[in-house]
C-alpha cells in the first residue's frame, strides 16, 4: 500500500467508568459499564442484536451522551482525532470519489491542494485510485465502503470507530476488506474499535474482543485473543482461530 505521513502517529487511549444509557426512561441499554482501551489497540465489540453495541460506539464517538458515568481520552486535545465508519457508506452522490474522500479535510479548513493530496493518498491505500473520478452510483458496495474508509482515514484519526461496516457485503469482499483494514491498522497504529455480530470477523481482525450480554449492556467476556500478530487468509483455516471463535461463541450463547 502507498504510505501517507501521519500528522499524529499512534493511537489514543480510552477509559469508560460506570457508563449508563437508558432509553424511554426505563429501557436500560448499558448499565454500569467499565472499559479501558489501550492506545493502538484493535478491539472488537460483539453481542447479539439489541445488546447495546452501536449505542456504546456512539457514546465513544460523542454522538450520544451517557446518562451516567464518564468517558475520557488520553490525549484529549484534538477535535478530529476520532473518525466513524457506519454500516452505510453515506457518500454524497453529487461528489466524485475523490471529493467524497476529501470532505472531512474541507470541513477542517485544509487548503484545496493539500486536502486533495491527502485524499488521493488515502484512496491509494484502499486501492481506489482508478475510481477517484467516478460517482457513488458507479461503484459496487465494496467500493463504496472503501471510499467511506478512505474518507475517515483522510482526517488522520488517532481512533477509528467502525459500526458493522462490512455487514451487507458478500463474504469474499468482506475478507478482502478485513485484510485491508488490518494492514491499515498495522501501518498507522491508530486505536480501532470495531462493532460486529460476526464471530469469525471479530476473531480474525482484533487483538482483543469484548462480548456484551444480551440485555443490560454488561460485559460478559473480555478476552485478549491468542493469535499471531500477522493475519492473512491462511489463518482462516487455522485451528487456533477456530478455538478463539469457539470461546467467543460460548460467551455469546450464555444467558
Amino acid at each position: 500500500m502507498g504510505g501517507i505521513a501521519s500528522l499524529q502517529p499512534g493511537g489514543v487511549a480510552l477509559d469508560l467508568k460506570a457508563v449508563r444509557r437508558v432509553f424511554d426512561h426505563d429501557l436500560v441499554v448499558i448499565e454500569n459499564l467499565d472499559l479501558h482501551v489501550e492506545a493502538g489497540e484493535f478491539l472488537a465489540i460483539l453481542g447479539p442484536s439489541g445488546c447495546g453495541k452501536s449505542t456504546l460506539l456512539r457514546i465513544i464517538a460523542r454522538l450520544s451522551e451517557p446518562d451516567a458515568g464518564r468517558i475520557a481520552f488520553d490525549p484529549d486535545t484534538e477535535r478530529f482525532q476520532t473518525a466513524f465508519v457506519f454500516q452505510d457508506a453515506h457518500l454524497l452522490p453529487w461528489r466524485t470519489v475523490l471529493d467524497n474522500a476529501a470532505l472531512p479535510l474541507e470541513l477542517m479548513g485544509i487548503g484545496r491542494e493539500q486536502r486533495y493530496q491527502r485524499a488521493h493518498a488515502t484512496l491509494q491505500q484502499v486501492s481506489l485510485i482508478e475510481a477517484e473520478d467516478r460517482y457513488p452510483a458507479q461503484l459496487s458496495g465494496g467500493m463504496k465502503m472503501r471510499v467511506s474508509l478512505a474518507r475517515a482515514l483522510a482526517a488522520e484519526p488517532r481512533m477509528l470507530l467502525l459500526d458493522e461496516p462490512f455487514a451487507a457485503l458478500d463474504e469474499i469482499t468482506r475478507f478482502r476488506l478485513d485484510n485491508q483494514l488490518r494492514e491499515l491498522w498495522k501501518e498507522r497504529r491508530m486505536t480501532v474499535i470495531f462493532v460486529t455480530h460476526s464471530i469469525s470477523e471479530a476473531a480474525f481482525l482484533a487483538n482483543r474482543a469484548v462480548v456484551l450480554a444480551r440485555r443490560g449492556g454488561k460485559i460478559k467476556l473480555d478476552r485478549r485473543l491468542d493469535l499471531p500478530a500477522e493475519r492473512n487468509d491462511d489463518l482462516r483455516g487455522d485451528p487456533r482461530l477456530g478455538r478463539e471463535m469457539k470461546i467467543l461463541l460460548e460467551a455469546m450463547e450464555e444467558e
